[in-house]
């Protein structure tokens, strides 16, 4: 894939010469920079919000009565352990049946919906582990609740919560069959984009794919990296 982005004909098989050109023409295609702008606020507004959510239901099941706690977690493992197609077609029959239009913001919707579980999944293990007292204490040395949480809870299971941003940024990223659902005709991620072309693969899709298979490399060895100085500090 990443050889035949150079590629100078549209040849995905037999090589011809080397040339920059599709890359070019990635960048003014407008099809394709509206889906991957579209790919991207999506995921990041997904993110931002499941993360939210998830992180103060975590909180909030960690000190909720033990049937609650149960109750909501086993709910949250749904989306998780169903096929994604059935999550989908119950994201099509919701929208359907309150007669809510498809498009942009049902997308973000049914994104932070099927995010939030994987959030908690993160979330919650940290959060249940943390020591009780640390709160207490941040309570009889006069914090407010909104202190405790931002000065005491947080800090503690910032980890975690960065794990869970983390899966469902890339869970939002890589989604196409809730996406496909949820979306209408009007609006496409990079997912849909790809199922709709009707001549096959493009070489610029190739060089789309070579420039996402680079950042997250770049985003590798970067963390790789860091670690290790965090190790040799430690």
């Amino acid at each position: 894939m990443i050889i035949f982005s150079f590629n100078s004909s549209r040849s995905l098989t037999v090589w011809t010469g080397f040339t920059f050109d599709w890359y070019a023409k990635l960048f003014q295609d407008r099809d394709i920079m509206e889906a991957v702008v579209n790919t991207i606020m999506i995921a990041i507004i997904s993110t931002v919000i499941s993360t939210i959510i998830g992180t103060l239901a975590s909180i909030a099941l960690a000190k909720g009565k033990k049937v609650f706690r149960e109750t909501v977690l086993g709910l949250s493992n749904i989306p998780i352990l169903s096929p994604e197609i059935v999550t989908a077609i119950a994201f099509f029959v919701f929208f359907g049946a309150f007669s809510i239009q498809k498009g942009l913001s049902t997308m973000i919707l049914a994104h932070i919906a099927f995010s939030t579980p994987y959030v908690i999944l993160a979330v919650y293990p940290k959060v249940k582990s943390l020591d009780n007292d640390l709160v207490s204490a941040a309570y009889d040395l006069g914090a407010t609740p909104r202190q405790a949480l931002f000065k005491v809870i947080l800090p503690q299971i910032k980890v975690a919560i960065i794990a869970g941003a983390a899966i469902a940024f890339t869970m939002s990223f890589d989604d196409f069959v809730i996406s496909y659902f949820s979306s209408g005709t009007m609006v496409k991620n990079i997912s849909i984009y790809l199922y709709t072309l009707k001549r096959g693969i493009e070489p610029t899709v190739n060089a789309l794919s070579t420039i996402i298979m680079i950042v997250i490399g770049i985003k590798i060895v970067f963390d790789y990296v860091k670690s290790g100085k965090r190790r040799e500090e430690n």
